[in-house]
């Protein structure tokens, strides 16, 4: 249904002016907006763009003279990305998954699905699974037994979901994602060549063949609630204990968690972060894209790792990182200035030993 800018402007918090009357139905960058979509021009930048669109209002600067820019009324976003958080919940229609159980489901009869559920075709639930009030699930869907899931799921196309994991209220899974598989864990029946380079950091005394023996995962993974996974990524169930996911938490597209990883609150786990078995992760954690954290270490609060880091150490909170190995990112930014530095450096002492070894050349 559209929205007028008065209700727009009510549900942002924000201050509005102009014609408050007019529909919008949806949003668009300024230079291709239609008459009932609302341009989002949130910074001095963009406003040559709304003289190429037909946009009537706009979501614009604090200050922003709209009626200069042609507009016919305008909403002022003191901060534009928390407004189009709020906008773009407003006007997202989301999947579309029809009411009810479709008939080409399979659920097990001691299975509890709520009244409201809306469950797609081809999507199977196990044994014992606990679906909440208004999930969601989409088409190929597995749900494995045992399984507990909170109110107001939204569960996307081909996701995987293990036997006894626990997931918390409002989760949303992007496709693809896997939760709950095995933990990649094996032993050999010797001492084997990894714990020797453990110990020695290079040394070893005799290469020979191994064998890898399995570990089962005994476990499951517990998340709690306002988590979000994005696609294909995985969170592999513990060994003993449940691999922990802590409220507010998000997850990005090709992010894997190893078995035992344990993560704290609102954290933001960017695409391609790989966290290996037994980290510990606390509040409020930034790792950006490609950082690798190595296993059985521990991450403060706060953290923030900036992209391809490598953590390979124990990292205090509040620490900003940077780098292979990470290091402190001022550190970071200092020695490669110093790299780009070397070459000029190295041409400047060839000089001097050309100097010393040749006395009084030049004289």
């Amino acid at each position: 249904m559209p929205h007028t800018i008065r209700e727009i402007a009510a549900a942002l918090g924000a201050e509005a002016a102009g014609d408050l009357d007019i529909a919008i139905d949806g949003v668009s960058e300024p230079a291709s907006a239609a008459p009932d979509q609302l341009a989002l021009a949130l910074d001095p930048k963009y406003a040559a763009g709304l003289a190429q669109g037909k946009a009537q209002a706009a979501l614009v600067w604090p200050g922003a003279d709209w009626q200069e820019l042609g507009l016919k009324a305008a909403i002022f976003a003191p901060r534009g990305r928390l407004a189009m958080a709020g906008l773009s919940r407003m006007m997202d229609k989301g999947p579309q998954i029809a009411p009810g159980i479709h008939p080409m489901t399979v659920i097990d009869p001691t299975a509890q699905i709520a009244e409201d559920a809306a469950i797609g075709p081809f999507v199977t639930i196990g044994a014992g699974a606990r679906i909440g009030a208004g999930a969601r699930i989409a088409s190929h869907v597995s749900i494995g037994e045992g399984v507990r899931i909170g109110a107001d799921a939204l569960i996307l196309q081909g996701a995987k979901i293990g036997a006894r994991v626990v997931i918390g209220d409002r989760f949303i899974c992007q496709p693809g994602a896997a939760i709950g598989a095995d933990g990649f864990s094996f032993v050999t029946p010797e001492k084997s060549g990894i714990e020797e380079i453990r110990q020695t950091l290079g040394t070893r005394a005799e290469i020979r063949a191994q064998s890898w023996v399995r570990i089962h995962s005994l476990g499951s993974v517990t998340i709690g609630d306002d988590v979000e996974m994005g696609a294909n990524s995985c969170i592999d169930r513990g060994t003993i204990r449940d691999t922990t996911v802590g409220n507010g938490t998000k997850i990005d597209n090709l992010v894997h968690l190893g078995h035992n990883v344990q993560v704290g609150q609102d954290c933001l786990l960017c695409g391609q972060v790989g966290v290996a078995g037994s980290v510990k992760i606390g509040d409020r954690v930034v790792l950006a894209g490609q950082v690798g954290v190595s296993d059985n270490i521990f991450i403060g609060d706060d953290v923030i790792a900036g992209g391809g880091t490598k953590i390979l150490s124990n990292a205090p909170a509040g620490r900003v990182l940077l780098g292979y190995p990470a290091i402190k990112m001022d550190s970071h930014v200092e020695i490669q200035k110093a790299l780009r530095r070397l070459p000029r450096l190295a041409a400047k002492v060839a000089e001097l030993q050309k100097s010393v070894s040749n006395p009084g050349v030049g004289d």
